[in-house]
């Protein structure tokens, strides 16, 4: 593991093995060790170089509310920093957003990308006006006792179970909101270079109405759904994620 300060953030990062780069972004209060397993096999053929993002696991955190293209901007001068143009920027979920804000809105380059279950295309208005309601009917009914001794374990079960990770946040909620907010479709339908779609077949938390919007509006793109996985493929089946991943490259 190595530190190195990117805008005033101490910076934890890993960068292993030797070949084409690939930069790997990971999701919503997730770390750069989700991706271990897709490291270790694909690192003897390329470079990894992975990051905690600012506010998750080994990096500090912002001292403002961010948005997306904060991030973006963050990414950026971690590349000019270690002095790194990467060949394919990896990323899942909340790290998709990331990438599809940098490279659409012409912040980030790179060669090729690979998206897994990347967040930020808004398909489901009526899923969050259901989400909304149904957040402020826990917030009455778990203050009725006995519920009320119990309130914060049930409103994290329940806020998992409807794949939000809002409560999860912390005091990252100002910034999840800001993230959250923005809809990245006018910045997907800009991408040119060459992507690779990868979906678990049962993610609830971004839908597959969602990965083929992403696959309509980028042109240039390939959509693999893995089959018998949710929202996190790349742990579920990271042996699946890396045969997808040298096909493409």
């Amino acid at each position: 593991m190595s530190k190195i300060i990117v805008n005033s953030l101490a910076t934890e990062y890993k960068d292993e093995g030797q070949g084409p780069v690939i930069l790997m972004l990971h999701g919503w209060w997730r770390s750069l060790s989700d991706f271990d397993q897709v490291t270790e096999s694909l690192k003897s053929k390329f470079r990894i170089i992975r990051l905690d993002l600012p506010g998750f696991s080994g990096t500090e955190m912002p001292d403002q509310v961010w948005n997306v293209a904060d991030y973006v901007e963050f990414v950026r001068s971690f590349l000019e920093k270690i002095e790194v143009r990467p060949a394919i920027l990896l990323g899942h979920s909340f790290g998709g957003r990331i990438i599809i804000r940098g490279i659409g809105g012409n912040k980030l380059n790179a060669d090729k990308l690979v998206l897994i279950s990347a967040a930020g295309v808004k398909t489901d208005g009526w899923r969050n006006k259901i989400f909304m309601v149904l957040a402020k009917i826990a917030d009455v009914v778990t203050l009725l006792p006995p519920l009320l001794f119990a309130r914060g374990k049930l409103k994290h079960k329940f806020y998992k179970m409807i794949g939000s990770d809002y409560l999860e946040s912390g005091k990252m909620k100002e910034i999840f909101k800001a993230v959250v907010a923005e809809d990245l479709l006018p910045f997907a339908r800009n991408i040119q270079s060459p992507t690779l779609l990868l979906w678990g077949e049962s993610d609830f938390v971004t839908p597959l109405d969602q990965a083929n919007l992403l696959h309509k509006s980028i042109k240039n793109s390939s959509l693999k759904i893995i089959r018998g996985a949710g929202h996190f493929s790349h742990t579920e089946k990271p042996n699946k994620i890396v045969e997808f991943i040298e096909e493409f490259v």
